[in-house]
């Protein structure tokens, strides 16, 4: 195949992915909203007041968790974070255990340079992070704290950690040392950053025959997680259940920065929702055993006929450059990579049956 026509298939296969969706829905990002500040004079985000707030965050954090005070835990993070911590500190309670404390090395932290009265502002971390107490815990998190407006708290956004064989991309400083900021909208680099999310679901719901795949890597959490989901059903079907899975965007703001070799760096998150019900919607006697892993999520009964389960996942993923068209003949098509994963579940019910009409 001719570089021409392979760079063609390539943004085509983009263009395709992003217009399809997944499941029915459109699963693309929605873009950090831009609100120009007013109410008060803003503080400009400069490497040293990134430098402060991380410090203020982690000693905040083990305040909170070392005195088990969900309400304070919560006043330090936003977005999918306050689910995922907010259910953390409830299976804690409910197993009896004390909430996990991190302990952290030093940050190399990625600050791009915003206009100081455009909000949110916003700047990465990624740094080596252990669970207090627990030997070879050590991973590379990679962290993303946002201001929504002057006068409020930076918060924990989003937290993912490295793969155990995942290579960390460089990204582009200054002489400065500041980074440099993709748009959500970048067309250099092979999916513009805000399609990055909805290529990843169309992957783990299509598999490695999705035309998504043409340009996404396979790994566990893109074909892995369609290998899953049929395994899922495949399990439950002689056991007279039934597994529906959908993963779809999110509200949640995206984080994009630029690498070496013109790729980029993106920061985001999917929901990943179930649904486990009994084949036999007329035996009203049936039910659908509770899983474990959310028992502190419910009072230990099932009202109805189904098991709903939501999750907050959260990554990051290297976005190679487009590719030209005097590019080498005979090399790999460039494919984006999930190299970065972290998440769980936030919320369970079992919702009362559905009612047939009549």
């Amino acid at each position: 195949m001719n570089t021409a026509r392979r760079t063609s298939l390539l943004v085509v296969a983009v263009s395709l992915v992003a217009a399809a969706g997944c499941a029915g829905e459109r699963p693309e990002a929605r873009p950090t909203t831009v609100v120009t500040a007013t109410a008060e004079e803003p503080e400009p985000l400069t490497l040293d007041v990134a430098r402060r707030e991380f410090r203020t965050f982690v000693t905040n954090e083990d305040v909170a968790r070392a005195a088990g005070d969900e309400r304070l835990g919560l006043t330090w993070v936003s977005d999918g974070e306050s689910a995922l911590t907010a259910a953390e500190y409830r299976k804690a309670a409910f197993d009896g255990d004390p909430v996990r404390r991190y302990e952290y090395g030093t940050p190399e932290l990625f600050v791009p340079k915003l206009k100081p009265e455009v909000y949110p502002q916003w700047f990465v971390a990624s740094v080596p992070r252990s669970v207090r107490g627990e030997e070879k815990s050590t991973r590379t998190a990679m962290m993303a704290f946002v201001l929504r407006a002057p006068g409020e708290r930076w918060t924990l956004s989003l937290a993912s950690q490295l793969a155990p064989k995942a290579k960390e991309p460089e990204i582009v400083k200054d002489a400065e040392g500041y980074a440099t900021a993709l748009t959500t909208s970048d067309t250099s680099v092979l999916i513009r950053p805000r399609e990055v999310p909805g290529i990843q679901a169309t992957v783990a719901a299509e598999g490695p025959d999705s035309v998504a795949a043409r340009v996404m890597k396979a790994g566990p959490v893109t074909t892995g997680y369609y290998d899953k989901a049929r395994k899922a059903k495949r399990r439950a079907k002689p056991k007279g259940l039934t597994v529906e899975t959908v993963i779809t965007a999110t509200p949640y703001p995206i984080f994009q920065l630029r690498t070496e070799n013109g790729g980029g760096l993106v920061l985001y998150s999917l929901f990943r929702n179930s649904v486990t019900g009994v084949r036999d919607k007329e035996d009203a006697s049936a039910k659908p055993p509770i899983p474990p892993e959310i028992e502190h999520l419910l009072d230990g009964t099932v009202e109805g006929n189904e098991i709903h389960v939501s999750e907050t996942l959260q990554f990051a993923a290297y976005d190679p450059a487009r590719p030209k068209e005097e590019d080498g003949e005979g090399e790999e098509p460039p494919k984006a990579d999930v190299i970065a994963d972290a998440g769980g579940i936030y919320k369970a019910s079992t919702p009362p049956p559905r009612k047939t009409p009549s």
